[in-house]
């Protein structure tokens, strides 16, 4: 059965989209000592709205660096998880450049040795870690998922639109399947830039969300999705995500059935 959430940064957009009734709430977990202060809240939302909750942990410190990482970065992460477990978080996206078309192939050996580490750290709390695509074409990810059996994949579809001429979702959903277990859906005009990268509800922009979602469908996607769009825009898109999956799983039955 496919779930979909939505996504808040801070404490006040996570009270704020805990009303909105969705059975999932992505948050981003940044900084340990903020979230401990957060817990007492986080614990009465989730008790009190039968919310579950799903962790997107911070940016890398330094994406080039394996040091930095490894010193700092590493470190933080251990302690967000064991965050995350008071939480009952079992589902969190990371973001960890390996752009092979970017990287030299020293830094992405490098990195994968210390993702490895983190995937190993999640599952010792009970935590599957996804991979969230950026510039990444699907055949970035492919050494880290041979090299890593438990990592798994966040499609992004609204970056998948950025730095490419044809949305790269499809590629993902054509190669790596069986590594998606969790989805972010928003819009944007494409673009080669951060600021292009809107954040808009599903129909605002040119993301051709449609043909995406139905891809994930007749592969037989059935996990979590998170809306990552302004508040203003939750409802929208809430109910434009439901009426395309809807008419996907339709259309999937017609063809199954001719």
């Amino acid at each position: 059965m496919i779930t979909i959430g939505t996504r808040a940064h801070n404490i006040e957009e996570i009270i704020a989209a805990s009303k909105f009734g969705c059975p999932t709430l992505e948050i981003s977990l940044d900084d340990p000592a903020i979230v401990s202060k957060w817990l007492p809240q986080l614990l009465d939302i989730k008790n009190s709205c039968g919310i579950s909750f799903l962790a997107h942990y911070p940016n890398e410190d330094n994406p080039v660096d394996v040091e930095i990482l490894r010193d700092k970065f590493l470190p933080r992460i251990k302690s967000l998880m064991v965050l995350s477990r008071r939480l009952d978080i079992n589902k969190a996206t990371i973001h960890f450049w390996l752009d092979k078309r970017r990287a030299p192939e020293d830094l992405i050996r490098g990195k994968i040795e210390l993702l490895s580490r983190i995937v190993a750290y999640g599952a010792d709390f009970g935590i599957t870690v996804c991979i969230e695509n950026l510039t990444e074409r699907s055949d970035s990810f492919t050494q880290a998922f041979e090299a890593i059996p438990g990592l798994r994949m966040t499609l992004d579809i609204g970056h998948a639109q950025l730095l490419a001429r044809q949305n790269t979702s499809f590629g993902f959903i054509e190669d790596c399947f069986p590594k998606i277990a969790h989805v972010h859906v928003h819009d944007n005009f494409g673009g080669t830039n951060v600021k292009d990268d809107l954040h808009l509800a599903l129909g605002e922009g040119s993301v051709d969300y449609k043909a995406i979602i139905q891809s994930l469908v007749n592969k037989g996607y059935d996990s979590t999705i998170t809306m990552e769009v302004k508040p203003k825009d939750i409802a929208k898109t809430k109910q434009t995500l439901e009426d395309c999956i809807r008419e996907a799983q339709n259309r999937g039955r017609q063809i199954s059935s001719e």
